[in-house]
């Protein structure tokens, strides 16, 4: 994975795990242990769909620059709606608090694609890729 995509993915997962951990204490407190275990689940299932997305866009861009933008909206519907699949999945479970899970994946996914949005507009992306010439140019005039 090239520095740029590595610092991008870094700078959205690390924001998504902060709020992942205080989603955590707070599910802790309000709804016991139970909770905190639905918080970290919902947390670890979206930076996973969120990174792996983050990954296959990546890969699209390098491979079929033309289908970037389609398969970036086509990604984020996708991911958008496994996420509702889990939360319906998870709807009745007793392994942990359902209503922490849900809440946790919705704020988690927010702050994913808001750090997302963030690091995308902070990077110094070239927009085309320089071509590298095999002799080197000379500045000014030639007589």
């Amino acid at each position: 994975m090239p520095s740029n995509d590595a610092r991008i993915l870094a700078q959205a997962a690390v924001p998504t795990a902060a709020v992942g951990v205080l989603a955590a204490v707070v599910s802790g407190v309000v709804a016991g242990g139970k909770g905190a275990i639905g918080a970290v689940v919902g947390t670890v299932i979206v930076i996973l769909f969120m990174g792996i997305g983050l990954y296959v866009l990546q890969r699209t861009a390098r491979s079929m620059p033309q289908l970037f933008q389609m398969m970036g909206l086509m990604l984020y519907a996708a991911q958008l709606l496994l996420l509702v699949i889990f939360m319906a999945l998870f709807k009745n479970t007793t392994l942990f608090n359902p209503r922490a899970f849900a809440i946790t994946l919705v704020v988690a996914t927010l702050a994913w694609i808001a750090a997302q949005t963030r690091a995308h507009m902070k990077a110094k992306i070239l927009y085309v890729e320089p071509e590298k010439s095999e002799k080197s140019e000379k500045s000014g005039q030639s007589s």
